[in-house]
């Protein structure tokens, strides 16, 4: 594992530095820090390789931290560090956009299993196109075509608009152009149109000067800014409050940006990235999108294709979230069984390629052996994902059996430690070593 970039957040100062004396055991390049504005502005300001967020539970405001650092940088890997934590917050802390959870005091055994395929380290990966940490698996001739033209349009300063439905990895899309074109050194700067207030926003992109409101005490640079020579990902511009198109449409003319309360305009250099789940059409005639706007960001459009039109591609993907999933969880799967491949080929994906990634990671924990069968497809719950089957279902599990797949999941995440698989379950060290010799006794008595 090469050097990396880490950068720690902990309110308690002696688990803030605990877990920055792991990292920098380890040989990595470590900046630790105990205030929430101070993370978000250096995360801003230079992406790190990884962000790991230490925090006490119960407590209620880290999955609001990891929402802000999402947002503000889409593609920032991130692992939460906790005490105290049940398997519910685990579970609400990897929706919230963490990209592993470890239970405090961070080992490091368990930082170097995780940390590999977190920032992608694995190796070559066949068919796999653009940069290592943003990897595109395909062998689809129609994907293939796209990812071509995108290399052909990547060196221009041209607007790019990425069109497809949800999970079929538009902003993988806009990433590869970044990586492929002569800005690729430069930043890259992601936001969400649709996860801000209209006001809230406008400052975000543009920024504003100190004292233009309640709260502004300092001048901040907008995301227009931070991306000036590189490229700005504009996520879900079809989200963007129509007034606010108006001032977006000016900055591509003009190439310059005003502060909210500033006095001067400001010379901006950045490639303009689109993407979009909306049919952008209809918008226009709706009259909720602006069609000059809408020609402006067009110059170049790129469409993805959804899985369903790509399915020679679902063993190359399996394949490669096996390999993912087989990491960061500590398994040995090997392969799928040909009923389960035949499960995943016969189903409609309306989630995409995101689903599709959901169901592998669901898949690789509930596998108990080496092969993946088509019942390990089946959700908790004894409930089918949609497409699977017709007709009625029994049960392929008890709820004691269910009981114990989920303790021995705990055990392989923590490496056997049974203290920190407690405080991950949400049970007493007791309990578990009780659950235990339960299941032994029963071995026994086969």
């Amino acid at each position: 594992m090469g050097k990396k970039q880490v950068l720690v957040f902990d309110e308690d100062n002696e688990d803030r530095l605990a877990i920055a004396d792991v990292f920098q055991m380890l040989g990595h390049q470590v900046k630790s820090l105990n205030n929430r504005e101070a993370l978000l502005h250096a995360i801003e300001q230079k992406p790190v390789d990884l962000t790991v967020i230490g925090a006490t539970y119960p407590q209620t405001t880290t999955t609001a931290l990891l929402k802000s650092i999402k947002e503000r940088c889409p593609g920032q890997p991130v692992i939460l560090a906790a005490s105290g934590a049940t398997a519910l917050d685990a579970v609400a802390a990897m929706k919230s956009g963490a990209d592993d959870f470890v239970i405090k005091p961070v080992q490091a055994e368990l930082v170097k299993n995780i940390f590999r395929p977190i920032v992608n380290e694995s190796g070559d990966i066949a068919n796999q196109m653009g940069a290592d940490r943003f990897p595109i698996i395909t062998d689809n001739p129609g994907m293939k075509n796209l990812l071509q033209a995108a290399k052909k349009v990547a060196d221009s300063r041209a607007s790019v608009l990425i069109q497809g439905e949800s999970g079929t990895g538009k902003e993988l899309i806009a990433r590869f152009v970044h990586n492929n074109g002569r800005r690729r050194d430069k930043p890259f700067v992601a936001i969400n149109c649709a996860a801000l207030p209209d006001s809230l926003l406008e400052s975000e992109l543009f920024g504003h000067e100190k004292g233009t409101f309640t709260g502004a005490i300092a001048r901040k640079q907008g995301r227009f800014e931070q991306a000036n020579s590189g490229s700005l990902l504009l996520d879900e511009i079809s989200e963007m409050a129509y007034g606010l198109q108006a001032k977006l449409l000016r900055v591509l003319q003009e190439r310059t940006i005003d502060r909210i309360g500033g006095r001067d305009p400001v010379s901006i250099d950045v490639r303009i990235l689109a993407t979009t789940n909306c049919n952008l059409e209809e918008r226009l005639r709706a009259g909720s999108f602006r069609d000059d706007l809408y020609y402006r960001l067009n110059v170049i459009p790129l469409k993805l294709p959804p899985l369903r039109e790509r399915m020679d591609d679902i063993p190359l993907l399996t394949d490669h979230f096996l390999k993912k999933f087989n990491q960061i969880d500590g398994k040995a799967v090997k392969a799928l069984t040909p009923d389960a491949l035949a499960v995943l080929m016969n189903r409609s994906w309306p989630g995409n390629v995101r689903e599709l990634e959901n169901a592998m990671e669901r898949a690789v924990l509930m596998c108990e052996g080496h092969y993946i069968a088509a019942e390990d497809f089946v959700a908790p719950g004894n409930q089918p994902q949609s497409g699977y089957c017709a007709g009625p279902v029994m049960p392929l599990a008890s709820l004691k059996e269910v009981e114990k797949n989920v303790i021995f999941q705990a055990l392989d995440h923590t490496n056997d430690n049974r203290t920190h698989a407690a405080k991950l379950l949400g049970i007493s060290v007791r309990t578990l070593r009780n659950k235990l010799n339960e299941y032994k006794e029963i071995m026994a008595n086969q």
